[in-house]
């Protein structure tokens, strides 16, 4: 009897084992974001008291497998403590995947392939300030992009941070930055 329990957990583990082995020697998937290699701030819509501008990221798949982005999402970090003279919406999107209700659709991306996703930030005024006058004052803050990735592995999110300069946001809105 003893023997028998003793051979089906043998054979049991032998078995964790050979498929642990099999993955390790197949791989998975990992997504990279190129941050280094995004293009610049363009601006893609402007009026006096907003403007949106956006950058290209280059995520690439450098495993073995084919992974999954799931969802993507941009979320400024510019709280009110630091500067409330603007307030800033992100927005993430599948580059050639326009989409109006900001919805992410999940893609697949293939080993050694990459996909690039366009992240948006609309930068308002507030406090009664035009778009010049708000971008003379503001700093430099980030952004962070969001993404939720799988494969063979567990489904997990990861993220990319952006930086934005203030010095290319009043570039890009032709003011001078203010000595404040």
């Amino acid at each position: 009897m003893y023997i028998a329990v003793g051979i089906v957990l043998a054979a049991v583990l032998f078995f964790i084992i050979a498929v642990k082995l099999f993955f390790a020697r197949e791989g998975t998937e990992e997504i990279v974001v190129k941050l280094t290699e995004r293009t610049p701030f363009a601006v893609t819509a402007q009026d006096d008291v907003s403007v949106t501008l956006v950058t290209k990221l280059e995520f690439a798949n450098v495993g073995k497998q084919i992974g999954t982005i799931m969802d993507a999402f941009v979320r400024p970090l510019l709280p009110y403590e630091q500067y409330d003279g603007i307030e800033v919406r992100g927005r993430a999107e599948r580059e050639g995947a326009p989409r109006e209700d900001d919805y992410f659709e999940a893609v697949l991306i293939e080993e050694g392939e990459s996909i690039f996703v366009k992240a948006y930030l609309t930068l308002t005024a507030r406090k009664g300030m035009s778009l010049k006058e708000a971008v003379s004052h503001m700093v430099d803050f980030s952004a962070e992009l969001i993404y939720q990735e799988t494969g063979r592995t567990p489904w997990r999110y990861s993220k990319a941070t952006i930086p934005v300069r203030a010095q290319e946001v009043a570039a890009l809105v032709s003011v001078t930055l203010a000595d404040d």
